[in-house]
């Protein structure tokens, strides 16, 4: 088996994890600190693919820093299926919910401040612009963890 840089179990994916989780849950925390949120179905949409991706960066983040202490990972193909498949749904929901609460948000900007106050607007993109970076970690870990698949 090579060692894939990023890959399942390393320190590298130790970051990717960590990153994914930060910028998930202040995706998460800007979205969701708006009580007018809910109004829109783009920004629902958001707040419950970052409710799935957050519990699925922690477990991983635990799973890898314990892999990094104990330097004892048994490289299964059916776990690391379950890994691929996992970061490949969950990056792709991830870009759809960055995409829609973007072009919403782009949206009511146009609409010349009447619907979304600056303020509000302005956490909005930032949780866009957070879910979008945490979309670009998840599918860097679906790749690195793509490339060592066939090794096993």
């Amino acid at each position: 088996m090579e060692e894939v840089p990023g890959a399942f179990g390393s320190s590298a994916s130790f970051a990717l994890r960590l990153g994914q989780t930060v910028f998930s849950t202040s995706s998460l925390l800007f979205m969701s600190l708006d009580v007018d949120f809910y109004g829109y179905s783009a920004f629902c949409y958001l707040v419950t693919v970052m409710g799935l991706v957050i519990p699925w960066s922690i477990t991983l983040l635990v799973v890898d820093a314990y892999s990094i202490f104990i330097k004892c990972l048994p490289y299964q193909q059916r776990l690391i299926l379950i890994i691929l498949l996992g970061d490949m749904i969950l990056s792709y929901l991830t870009l759809a919910a960055a995409c829609s609460t973007a072009s919403v948000t782009d949206l009511l900007v146009d609409a010349d401040g009447s619907y979304c106050p600056s303020k509000l607007c302005d956490r909005y993109q930032l949780s866009a612009a957070m879910a979008f970076l945490s979309w670009f970690l998840s599918s860097a870990s679906f790749l690195f963890n793509f490339w060592l698949f066939p090794s096993l």
